[in-house]
């Protein structure tokens, strides 16, 4: 039988967490999306979703995934993708489900794009 453990952390004013253990697949992608749908409503507009422990997804996982950036895309959030085991890199190549630019070897590294871009943000309206 499939499992998959969600983990969220508090979130902080912009940025929330959720890790995932074991499987994404047919039979886990439900909880998944139920565990994110109140984020998804009114939370952080940036959600990393840290992969370190999932060893397995499947098709429906990763709509999961689509079906979350859409949501934040429309407005204007983003969903990262931190921690990728070597299996899971190889499906998002596979399907292309999430631009390269948004897949981080870890967590810290997404941490480091997201203050990059938002110093790029405070320093255009600075005219710097």
């Amino acid at each position: 039988m499939s499992t998959l453990s969600i983990e969220i952390d508090p979130p902080d004013s912009k940025r929330q967490r959720v890790a995932l253990t074991g499987r994404l697949d047919t039979h886990t992608y439900a909880a998944l999306d139920d565990a994110l749908a109140p984020l998804l409503g009114a939370g952080p507009s940036t959600l990393v979703l840290d992969l370190s422990g999932l060893e397995y997804i499947s098709s429906a996982g990763i709509r999961s995934i689509f079906k979350a950036r859409k949501v934040l895309a429309g407005r204007q959030g983003k969903v990262l993708i931190a921690n990728p085991q070597a299996q899971i890199q190889k499906v998002f190549d596979l399907v292309k489900a999430v631009p390269m630019n948004e897949i981080f070897a870890s967590t810290a590294e997404a941490d480091a794009y997201l203050d990059a871009m938002q110093r790029k943000v405070i320093d255009t309206a600075e005219g710097v």
